[in-house]
């Protein structure tokens, strides 16, 4: 397998040869790569994936991110969300710890940061998050997915299965105030979830940034402002 480019670096095109056994798919997969802006972007920003913009680009609309909040990064491999978390609520000197991430994926450390190698599903896995980050999370982020199976259906239903676990988390441990962020597919099946995120925050809205591929199902789901355990207890009551 060869890649040819076109043209400068500004308006490069690469195209990657038919030969070998590549799947049409993977090489459509891989020339989107190749070409994507936002791709060669994290590379020179020594982010490692094009994710981190979608987070910087959601929070410089929506200001989430603030000096010395403490943050979970949940599926946080392979890292670029919890780099963003660091860069602007953390201190990468290490000194203290104020974003924590976990992943059932093995990661490279993260300066600033403590990454857990452990799945969210894992009854352990809160307790764990909590201690390490040592107090009640201002910001929950989640970005992550079900590995993808080809079904768009099954694909849809496994993600969002995720994104209500994240949510339910969220719920149960954020300061009052705080802020959720996840990831979730275009698709139906997520009244349920608005309707729980309604009860508990004081602003629910989709969000899509930029460096969200157009033709991508995926949004984020931005809860603003949690009413705290005993004011949505109320609510309920």
């Amino acid at each position: 397998m060869t890649a040819k480019g076109r043209g400068d670096d500004r308006g490069l095109t690469v195209r990657v040869q038919k030969k070998g056994k590549l799947k049409a798919s993977s090489r459509a997969w891989l020339e989107r790569q190749l070409n994507d802006p936002y791709v060669r972007r994290a590379k020179a920003d020594g982010y490692r994936s094009r994710a981190a913009y979608k987070l910087i680009e959601i929070d410089d609309r929506y200001e989430l991110l603030k000096a010395g909040m403490r943050i979970v990064d949940l599926g946080a491999a392979p890292g670029g969300w919890t780099q963003v978390a660091v860069e602007r609520c953390g201190d990468a000197s290490g000194r203290e710890i104020r974003v924590v991430g976990i992943d059932y994926l093995e990661m490279d450390p993260v300066p600033g940061a403590t990454i857990l190698q452990l799945d969210l599903l894992d009854d352990a896995a809160p307790t764990r998050l909590i201690q390490e980050l040592g107090g009640a999370p201002d910001i929950v982020l989640s970005d992550m997915a079900a590995p993808t199976t080809g079904h768009r259906r099954t694909d849809h239903l496994r993600t969002m299965h995720l994104c209500e676990v994240a949510a339910d988390f969220a719920v149960s441990v954020l300061k009052p105030g705080g802020h959720f962020l996840a990831k979730t597919f275009q698709g139906g099946t997520e009244n349920e979830l608005l309707a729980n995120l309604k009860r508990h925050f004081t602003s629910v809205h989709h969000v899509k940034p930029p460096a969200s591929r157009e033709d991508s199902v995926e949004l984020y789901l931005l809860a603003k402002s949690f009413k705290g355990r005993r004011q949505e207890a109320a609510d309920e009551g």
